[in-house]
């Protein structure tokens, strides 16, 4: 394996947390709802309907672009993604494709020390080749020889973003998806909880030898739940494909799919091209225009992201790089943690063993956020400073 390195790339689906779907005002979110209960024309795909865009959605796409240095465009365009599911009413998915909402873009991934690094921790720059918005389908259920339909799904707000072929192991990809999922988090934008499908991972691989510049045919693996099923799969499907070409085969385009509970990949179809699903402009939706005052607007609501304040951490409050990683993992307990050193005026270090230890302990047995503590911050600095 030592002569070979993988090329891998992540096709992101993120589950925005609106109120209501991204072309109707259905529930969006109806995973405890009876089947087929938060539907409408329009999300049913009944014909003469007209969909009407969500601004939430735009909204909350645009701090995610933001937040991933890609572009916001100015003006993007939905089009039409034609395939031939059960779980899609229309026949087609609205998306966009050759005009997204945003472009370009990245994400500095700290790999920290480990097995695969020979001890070294380092920075991996996972650059963004697109960002756009779609509406998700719906969802087939089997039960036995028979396959049921549930259609509440269908028109949930997505963020699809796709990354270069930046990855090199398995455990870059993992680390990528657990920066992202805290970033979403701490955005606010979306629950990117895997098993629940908030945040949805695709992961195209290849392999070449190391030193050359080529990409080779790639698969794509599917159905992945968990960081932890990623990181799996990705790890078997790398070696695999050095077993192949070693063995002097030849490594087909295919979709793959995970069974996590076999814990192995399985065949799905041949992978399919951009030219299969016939894009074209999706008529009854005018262009997407996102103006300077509206993004400003937008904006207002970004907050200093989590690696921003990580590095502040370590820099401004001398804190070990554990506290920092630890103290910036949720939003909610970051924010807890300087509102509490503001007031008790205090050491940092103290404050930071009292959350870490106490306070975590607490929340997690509890099941609460940082926020959700009736021991506020001006409780906690003041039991300190009795102490």
């Amino acid at each position: 394996m030592s002569e070979y390195e993988a090329i891998i790339g992540l096709e992101t689906h993120i589950q925005l947390n609106t109120h209501s779907k991204i072309f109707c005002a259905c529930q969006a979110d109806a995973r405890e709802a009876a089947p087929n209960s938060h539907i409408c024309p329009v999300c049913s795909g009944l014909p003469g309907v007209l969909p009407v865009l969500n601004k939430a959605v735009v909204e909350k796409a645009v701090l995610l672009a933001e937040a991933m240095h890609a572009e916001v465009q100015a003006v993007s365009h939905f089009d039409r993604k034609n395939y031939f599911y059960p779980d899609l009413p229309k026949g087609y998915q609205i998306s966009q494709f050759d005009r997204p909402l945003a472009k370009g873009g990245w994400m500095d991934v700290p790999i920290p020390a480990g097995a695969d690094t020979l001890g070294k921790g380092y920075v991996r720059r996972v650059n963004i080749t697109k960002l756009h918005l779609e509406e998700d389908a719906g969802k087939t259920i089997n039960h036995g020889h028979v396959r049921w339909v549930d259609f509440n799904r269908c028109g949930v707000p997505l963020v699809e973003m796709v990354t270069e072929p930046d990855l090199r192991t398995a455990e870059e990809a993992a680390q990528y998806l657990m920066r992202l999922r805290q970033l979403l988090r701490w955005l606010g934008i979306s629950e990117a909880d895997m098993e629940r499908g908030n945040l949805r991972c695709d992961a195209n691989v290849s392999i070449r030898l190391k030193g050359e510049t080529t990409l080779n045919q790639k698969t794509e693996i599917k159905n992945v739940n968990s960081i932890e099923a990623l990181r799996e799969a990705i790890t078997k499907e790398i070696e695999r494909q050095i077993r192949e070409v070693e063995d002097g085969q030849t490594i087909h385009s295919w979709s793959l799919e995970w069974d996590e509970d076999a814990g192995v990949l399985r065949k799905m179809r041949s992978k399919e091209t951009e030219a299969d699903y016939r894009y074209f402009r999706e008529p009854d939706l005018l262009p997407l225009e996102v103006s300077t005052e509206w993004k400003k607007t937008i904006l207002m609501e970004l907050p200093e992201l989590p690696l921003e304040r990580r590095a502040r951490f370590l820099q401004q409050y001398g804190l070990p790089e554990y506290d920092a990683e630890l103290l910036t993992s949720e939003r909610a307990l970051s924010d807890y943690f300087e509102q509490t050193l503001s007031l008790y005026g205090g050491d940092a270090k103290k404050v930071s063993n009292w959350l870490m230890n106490d306070v975590l302990r607490m929340l997690n047995d509890l099941g609460l956020q940082a926020n959700e503590l009736k021991l506020t911050p001006p409780y906690l600095a003041e039991l300190l400073k009795l102490l």
